[in-house]
Parts: structure tokens; C-alpha cells; sequence
């Protein structure tokens, strides 16, 4: 079965303006608009909405840095252990030569 893509006659790019309905917020029959949803213009509404992603986004993104941050963690201890294992052990040797002279 031989599928071939047709592209879309008109694709938007970034530097074009794509004009909203004027009825935004249409809902189906039967549903209602919150009365709070209604109360806003699209300014307040865009402004509410984002703190409320800046906040999730926040918290996500602790959540995630935390995650990254123990594994590396995790995976740099025993290499950390080793290094000062060698440190220390040099040292003493360093020591106990200057000891003995």
C-alpha cells in the first residue's frame, strides 16, 4: 500500500497572524461557561492562566532537577569515594616517608 503525503496548501508560519473567532469560549448544548471564565477579558484571562502554568512549570521543573541531580549524585559517589581514597592514602604515605627520614 503506497501512501503518499499531499502538503497542506496553506501552512501558517511564525511571522503570520492567525485571527481568533470572535466566540471563543463556544461551548456545546448542554454545557455552561463558568460565570468566573465569562468575567475576565482575554488579557486577564491570558495573564490568570499563565501564573497558574508558572506555577506548575515551577514545581515540575524542581521535581525534575531534583531527579537529575541525585542520580549524578548517586553515580559521581563511588568515583568521589575512590578519588579521596587515593588522596588520603597518598598523603599518609607522604607522611609516614617524611617520618622515617
Amino acid at each position: 500500500m503506497s501512501v503518499t503525503s499531499t502538503p497542506p496548501r496553506f501552512v501558517p508560519t511564525l511571522t503570520d497572524v492567525v485571527a481568533r473567532s470572535p466566540n471563543i469560549y463556544t461551548v456545546p448544548a448542554g454545557n455552561t461557561v463558568p460565570s468566573v471564565l465569562s468575567a475576565y477579558d482575554d488579557d486577564q484571562l491570558t495573564k490568570r492562566i499563565m501564573q497558574r502554568v508558572d506555577l506548575v512549570l515551577e514545581r515540575r521543573l524542581r521535581e525534575a532537577m531534583g531527579k537529575v541531580i541525585l542520580d549524578h549524585t548517586q553515580e559521581l559517589a563511588p568515583r568521589l569515594r575512590l578519588e579521596i581514597e587515593g588522596v588520603v592514602k597518598e598523603a599518609i604515605a607522604q607522611a609516614l616517608a617524611q617520618e622515617t627520614a
